[in-house]
């Protein structure tokens, strides 16, 4: 067997002389041996680690690294025995992952928990003040409109089938009568939290957009454009906004309940997914937040009492279309990329590794690929991009048929063709020897477990992997420039067809974040992404959705879960 890191989630980790550490990955001495994976042959390598005591073959251990001494500190053994001393144990080799050592603050804002919790997080319907452009913040003069009205309701249906043991809301006459309508005949209790209410934005409060500019100017364009280190009346609202979510997530994790529902506001939950998965308050306005959207996230208890892991299920998932033309944080898009998951395989639906084997969709993914080529309807796509594996071919095959006869309706019309590309890039992880050992140690939607192990198995490593799906990204946004370029369409929209694990590597490298993310993002067959690129191909991406599924009808993957135990999380 093998040693291998303690989780791939980017959430931190104790050694034994009480550091703390983020996404510390494989310790060892190297051995590199090419293998074949599609057109990767040239790049894929085996690193061979090791652990050695006085000679004894090595084993499964979770250890934690020293970034400045690069030392090894076993913390826990494997699964089975996790009181197991193993500081005699001899570490050979390099360290490769993040030398960031984690804040206190950091690891007070999640406290160890004791069972698997799934915290769902909708924004409230659209208010008054929202219909008028008019600055909120934390005031509490705009109440729901009809059409807010009918959003939280809208929101009820979605939830319907889904069981809470909790409520927490702010008290904003906003955000508490969303709450009041999705919640309904549940009896649950319901806890206002005055930290849930919506950023404080002190003078700029009540006024009309056109007001804020003409009266604050320079403060005015730093909050559009610099929010991060945006000051006003002595105060510095999104970075009080960030510590106040980590306040929230203490007292929303220490309530016994496994399934909980928060309704808050728009900015106070972005807060919450960025601080959940670890990311600052300079991704303010990165995270969309649609008024009722609907966010998941799960956290999972870690070994040995540390903090949680933390991962994103879903963002923003809205009844309506993602892809309709809109704004993005009050600017207009005219630059997407909508990353596209392609649909179920039979490996897929059997709960195995996420992994197509190069095989074809099967019928369920033969519907879930229509329905997503019917919701791409919704704008012109300007190129698609696929990786080279059949069950992505078959997808985008099904967005481009669709695409090229929603422009011949007519008798006398030629179909317009769409510019279909292959990225090697976008294939599929290989896996290698850990394919036959999937029964044993991998169920659906745990395999970010497993992606740093190191054994025999002769797969790529997760370094490997994460540089690849750079490339990937660099790909995919020089050609949204060149389409900028070369093109006469105000608006460019690229679809990319890939598998889960792939499509995860492009969100985190949009993101600007590192390869220990990976395990803080989940994705399900047939969902699609967006981001959008307000400031154009040059300036940031912003994930407008994430894993969304609601286009799948009856088919999607439901919103949240009835409670569930803790083997079963």
């Amino acid at each position: 067997m093998c040693i291998r890191t303690l989780h791939t989630y980017p959430h931190m980790m104790h050694s034994s002389s009480g550091a703390l550490f983020e996404g510390c990955a494989w310790v060892g001495q190297f051995n590199s041996s090419p293998r074949l994976f599609l057109n990767r042959q040239q790049r894929v390598q085996r690193n061979s680690t090791r652990l050695c005591r006085n000679g004894e073959p090595p084993h499964s251990y979770y250890v934690g690294v020293t970034c400045k001494t690069r030392h090894v500190h076993v913390h826990v053994d494997g699964r089975k025995n996790p009181n197991r001393n193993l500081s005699g144990f001899l570490a050979v080799g390099a360290v490769v992952g993040s030398d960031r050592v984690l804040g206190e603050g950091e690891v007070e804002a999640f406290p160890s928990i004791c069972s698997g919790k799934r915290v769902v997080l909708v924004r409230h319907g659209q208010s008054t003040w929202n219909e008028e452009g008019r600055i909120q913040g934390s005031s509490d003069f705009a109440v729901l409109t009809d059409k807010g009205e009918i959003q939280a309701e809208t929101s009820r249906q979605m939830l319907l089938g889904d069981t809470f043991d909790v409520c927490f809301h702010s008290p904003l006459a906003r955000s508490r009568r969303t709450a009041e309508i999705i919640c309904d005949s549940r009896k649950i209790e319901m806890i206002p939290e005055f930290d849930l209410r919506e950023i404080d934005l002190y003078s700029f409060q009540g006024l009309l957009k056109h007001e804020g500019k003409e009266r604050f100017g320079k403060a005015f364009r730093q909050w559009q454009k610099d929010a991060v280190n945006f000051i006003i009346d002595g105060h510095y609202p999104v970075r009080e906004l960030w510590a106040r979510a980590k306040a929230c997530w203490r007292k929303i994790l220490s309530h016994k309940g496994q399934s909980i529902l928060v309704v808050a506001h728009n900015a106070v939950n972005q807060a919450l997914v960025a601080t959940a998965i670890g990311l600052g308050p300079e991704y303010f306005r990165v995270l969309l937040q649609s008024n009722c959207g609907i966010t998941v996230l799960d956290f999972i208890p870690s070994i040995a009492n540390g903090p949680p892991y933390i991962c994103l299920n879903r963002l923003n998932q809205t009844p309506n279309s993602p892809v309709t033309t809109g704004q993005t944080g009050g600017r207009k898009a005219r630059d997407r990329i909508i990353v596209v998951c392609h649909g179920t395989t039979g490996s897929v639906s059997e709960g195995q590794l996420p992994t197509s084997f190069d095989e074809s969709i099967n019928m369920l993914g033969r519907i879930q690929s229509q329905k997503t080529a019917e919701l791409l309807l919704d704008l012109r796509v300007s190129s698609i991009v696929c990786s080279p594996q059949l069950a992505a071919l078959e997808t985008a095959e099904a967005i481009a048929q669709v695409q090229e006869a929603a422009d011949c309706l007519g008798a006398d019309c030629v179909p317009r063709y769409v510019e279909m590309k292959h990225m090697q890039e976008l294939g599929d992880m290989y896996w290698g020897a850990l394919v036959q050992l999937q029964k044993q140690v991998v169920q659906h939607g745990k395999w970010q477990d497993y992606l740093q192990q190191d054994c025999n198995s002769l797969g790529e490593t997760l370094s490997t992997f994460w540089d690849i799906t750079g490339e990937a990204w660099n790909g995919l946004t020089e050609h949204l420039r060149n389409l900028q370029k070369n093109g006469s369409n105000p608006e460019r929209n690229i679809v990319v067809v890939g598998n889960e694990i792939s499509n995860i590597g492009l969100l985190c490298h949009c993101l600007g974040l590192q390869k220990s993310s990976i395990g803080s993002f989940h994705l399900d067959t047939g969902s699609i992404s967006v981001i959008d690129f307000p400031d154009g191909s040059e300036g940031r991406g912003v994930i407008r959705c994430l894993n969304y599924t609601a286009h799948l009808g009856r088919w999607s993957v439901p919103v949240s879960r009835p409670a569930m135990g803790d083997e079963d999380f």
